[in-house]
């Protein structure tokens, strides 16, 4: 009995010894991957980061509109293409109503100088812009005196300056309705958000953070649409004035020619 119980111990301690090894060598593989799982995770957070990094401004820009909610986005966006729609069309307007006034009344003085007012009327529809309209206008009325010319210059100066204003005051509500549609939306996510706080019985970040998300970025990008809108409309006026002022300076020297020339 001696014998075996001491062979069943020699046995046992030869199978400890065995075993003591191969766990000693698995909890170093275990500890090996852990050490390889974090040197991993930086790695993957900056992949993350730069994945994110390197969206497009459209893709970012498409994000961000879903998110804010098309009900809401979209009015804003319909805002800010008609607006532009117009700005463009008024802005093209205006450059090809620009004119040289100095050349155009020059090429008029020396035709009524010789007496050839169908000369300098042919130079004026040949001539495009509404100075030139209205230097027609006033050589089409020659013959019924310089004092029915100067009616007829002033009353169709006001005609050209309507149309110079045309679609401004559509541009104005489109600057007023973006951002008014952002601070409506940003109303209903508030109102999104406190129902919510209701439902779930708890303030927290997460139940809050969705129609908050939706007031802010409603409000973000009505003002964005208004303040674009805002900049050209206030270069649309300024072109304006500049041909304003061309008109009545043009209409002064228009008058002093045939003043001079006239018989």
């Amino acid at each position: 009995m001696s014998i075996v119980g001491l062979l069943t111990f020699a046995n046992f301690n030869s199978a400890m010894a065995q075993d003591a090894p191969a766990a000693e060598a698995t909890e170093q593989v275990a500890a090996e991957a852990a050490a390889v799982a974090e040197e991993a995770a930086p790695v993957e957070e900056a992949a993350v980061a730069a994945a994110d990094e390197t969206k497009s401004f459209h893709q970012v820009l498409k994000e961000k509109y879903i998110q804010g909610g098309a009900g809401w986005m979209t009015p804003v966006l319909l805002c800010l293409i008609f607006g532009m729609a117009l700005v463009i069309e008024r802005i093209l307007y205006l450059n090809m109503a620009t004119t040289n006034v100095k050349k155009l009344l020059d090429g008029i003085e020396d035709n009524v100088k010789g007496g050839n007012y169908e000369g300098a009327k042919e130079l004026c529809r040949n001539t495009r812009g509404p100075v030139a309209s209205i230097f027609y206008q006033g050589l089409d009325r020659v013959g019924q005196g310089l004092e029915n010319v100067e009616k007829a210059v002033t009353s169709y100066g006001g005609v050209q300056m309507a149309r110079l204003e045309n679609n401004l005051t559509w541009i104005g509500l489109f600057i007023a309705l973006a951002p008014s549609f952002g601070f409506l939306g940003t109303v209903v996510g508030m109102v999104q958000a406190f129902d919510d706080i209701e439902v779930a019985g708890d303030i927290s970040p997460t139940v809050v953070a969705g129609g908050m998300k939706v007031a802010l970025l409603t409000t973000i990008f009505g003002l964005i649409v208004a303040i674009i809108l805002q900049i050209f409309y206030n270069y649309i006026l300024t072109k304006i004035e500049s041909l304003v002022d061309q008109m009545e300076d043009g209409s002064i020297s228009f008058m002093d020619i045939l003043v001079k020339y006239h018989k």
